[in-house]
């Protein structure tokens, strides 16, 4: 895993595609339209992994759980198609400055509440979208 994580220029929700920077969750709960900015192209990351080599991610979501933030990421091959379909949990954070910071999740306690909510998250997406519920 990584433990550093770098924006792309495309940016996503409360990294700049919403042009004022209001935004600090994920593209389905500002309401800004940031998925569709960029042609439709997923929002992005690039993680530098423990062996220096860099991926490409698509960030699924962040979200909460009690007070602390994740981000959920998809590894993306070169052509911008998952890899497998393993996602990546991280912690999410911001610097005083207001930039995105991901660290890894080392207590195994804290990955597994995380990890619970985030298939809580994406089970509700499942939900909303058979159900033809529009995002937020």
């Amino acid at each position: 895993m990584s433990d550093m994580g770098t924006f792309d220029e495309m940016g996503s929700c409360g990294m700049g595609s919403c042009g004022d920077g209001s935004c600090s969750s994920d593209c389905s709960s500002c309401g800004c339209d940031c998925q569709s900015a960029g042609g439709g192209l997923p929002n992005t990351i690039t993680l530098t992994m423990d062996d220096d080599t860099e991926v490409v991610c698509a960030i699924l979501t962040v979200y909460s759980v009690e007070a602390n933030e994740y981000i959920a990421v998809l590894p993306l091959d070169e052509n911008g198609e998952p890899q497998g379909g393993e996602v990546y949990l991280y912690k999410f954070t911001r610097t005083p400055a207001g930039d995105p910071m991901l660290d890894n999740i080392e207590d195994d306690e804290e990955y597994e509440a995380a990890a619970e909510r985030f298939n809580q998250v994406m089970e509700q997406a499942r939900e909303d979208e058979a159900n033809n519920v529009p995002l937020e």
